[in-house]
């Protein structure tokens, strides 16, 4: 590879970084620039894409000034997942806005197929729930609500994809509209099994089959780029991949045995599986990534994390909203039995209630913000043992540690805490951009900087252990309460006007 770089950009939901990998696997130079999310309605949450594409040029901007003149082998591309958005095929005009995989604008649709006894099909050839954190029903209400947007989308004039495809589409002059295996298994149109686009799934979501891109593998030539701005023209894009995918891959998580949790906005805890298996308990059977062959895996989605720390500090007017809760976290050392659910778009895996609604309970009359604070850092971690104790049960695999990235596991107390209540180590990578290094080994194995995933395996990585101490008893006695503060955020309350017997 020489003197040869790989430029990774990880586009995600709050901000676009990139960087800059060298063949010995460390990072040269890299950059971050933020997002905005728009509400424009409760529980609807979107994104202005020409704003997103215009990130990730000022990122890959910044990040290659610093190496002037140094040549790239290739380009990675790892992205916020179920994320969707429609454009015109000649044009490139976005249609609507980026419909991001918080929102469940969809959610009455998803209610629809419900009732019509879909769950079932659904699940089996794509290995997901029906919810509105996935692309699909997302993808027809921006037909929907399109101008002639189901007709023109059957003729090929509109495409439809995940933030992927929109990077990807912009990075080759609009020549190329493709996805990986990873994202398009997150859309509910690919059938996992077979790996196509199904044409029955495509029939229940109404989303023409025409608009979608080419799916290909996750370590693949997908275009060259053209110039923009610094990056010059040429350039391989050598692989793209889910965000909660590369993480795995960047942490080596190759065999079955392995699971890991990346923290985010919300939380994604994966572990690759040897042959294909639908879950049991409340998880998502995917795609980790394809190469060679198809590399499945079991996932559990947590909607809300680290956006329920980042939401008390700004509820309490911080100026840095998630140091100020996470110092005031530090004021005292136990909730004394505050829980805090942030079911604030419902609950994910392994619940998948969308009607779930988000609670404090346990209050007295001593509770104060540090408290509520602490509750609030501690539900990540309870949120996180929900899921690992799934996956346990459905692969029958005693997990022995668990691998951690993301930018909430810069929280020390957060990782001793994750660690004492599933009772396991946690290994903590210091490094903050494990996505973005996923999808760069990746786009190193497609341009020869390394022959195989074990030397991938063998590059350096800086990593942190907490050990469990807490006592069993104690341990169980905590995670007890955090179920039944779940039941009650659970629990279904009647209308308001059946309370007080009005209409």
């Amino acid at each position: 590879m020489g003197d040869n770089l790989i430029l990774a950009i990880d586009q995600g939901t709050t901000n676009t970084k990139a960087l800059v990998l060298d063949a010995s696997g460390h990072i040269l130079t890299q950059s971050s620039f933020p997002l905005t999310l728009m509400f424009p309605q409760p529980a609807w949450v979107e994104q202005d894409p020409l704003l997103v594409w215009r990130s990730v040029e000022q990122a890959i901007d910044e990040c290659l000034q610093s190496i002037e003149g140094r040549p790239l082998s290739a380009i990675a591309i790892t992205n916020q997942r179920e994320t969707v958005l429609a454009w015109e095929r000649r044009s490139g005009r976005p249609l609507g806005p980026c419909i991001t995989w918080q929102c469940r604008r969809s959610a009455p649709f998803c209610e629809q197929l419900r009732r019509q006894d879909l769950e079932h099909t659904i699940h089996e050839r794509t290995g997901l729930t029906i919810d509105p954190l996935f692309s699909a029903s997302k993808a027809r209400w921006l037909l929907d609500h399109s101008e002639a947007g189901q007709r023109r989308a059957a003729d090929g004039e509109i495409c439809v994809g995940t933030m992927d495809t929109w990077l990807l589409w912009h990075l080759t002059g609009g020549q190329v509209h493709a996805t990986d295996y990873s994202n398009a298994a997150r859309t509910q149109l690919l059938n996992i099994r077979t790996g196509q686009w199904d044409a029955g799934l495509c029939e229940i979501f109404g989303v023409p089959p025409a608009c979608l891109p080419e799916v290909k593998n996750s370590s693949a030539i997908f275009g060259w780029s053209v110039p923009t701005g610094r990056l010059p023209g040429g350039v391989p894009i050598a692989s793209m991949i889910g965000d909660s995918h590369a993480a795995l891959f960047g942490q080596a998580g190759f065999e079955p045995g392995v699971i890991k949790a990346t923290y985010g906005t919300g939380s994604s805890l994966m572990t690759p599986l040897d042959t294909f298996v639908l879950s049991r308990h409340g998880l998502s059977t995917t795609i980790a990534w394809a190469r060679d062959r198809i590399t499945y895996a079991l996932e559990g989605n947590i909607s809300v994390t680290g956006a329920a720390v980042q939401w008390f500090g700004e509820f309490l007017g911080f100026d840095n909203p998630t140091a100020g809760v996470a110092q005031l976290a530090q004021q005292v050392t136990d909730t004394e039995g505050v829980y805090v659910v942030p079911a604030f778009v419902g609950l994910g895996a392994p619940y998948w209630d969308e009607n779930a609604r988000g609670l404090i309970t346990g209050l007295t009359r001593g509770s104060r913000a540090a408290h509520v604070a602490r509750a609030i850092i501690e539900s990540i971690a309870f949120q996180v043992r929900d899921v690992f104790d799934a996956m346990q049960n459905d692969t029958a695999m005693p997990f022995k540690l668990l691998l951690a990235d993301g930018g909430a596991t810069q929280n020390k107390a957060l990782m001793q805490f994750q660690a004492d209540i599933i009772g396991r180590p946690v290994m903590r990578n210091t490094s903050s951009d494990v996505s973005a290094l996923g999808a760069a080994y990746l786009a190193g194995l497609t341009a020869g900087a390394w022959r195989s995933e074990q030397e991938v395996a063998a590059l350096p990585r800086s990593r942190e252990c907490f050990e469990p101490s807490l006592p069993a008893s104690t341990r169980e006695r905590r995670y007890a309460g955090w179920k039944e503060a779940i039941s009650r955020a659970m629990a279904k309350t009647p209308p308001l006007e059946s309370v007080d017997g009005e209409a």
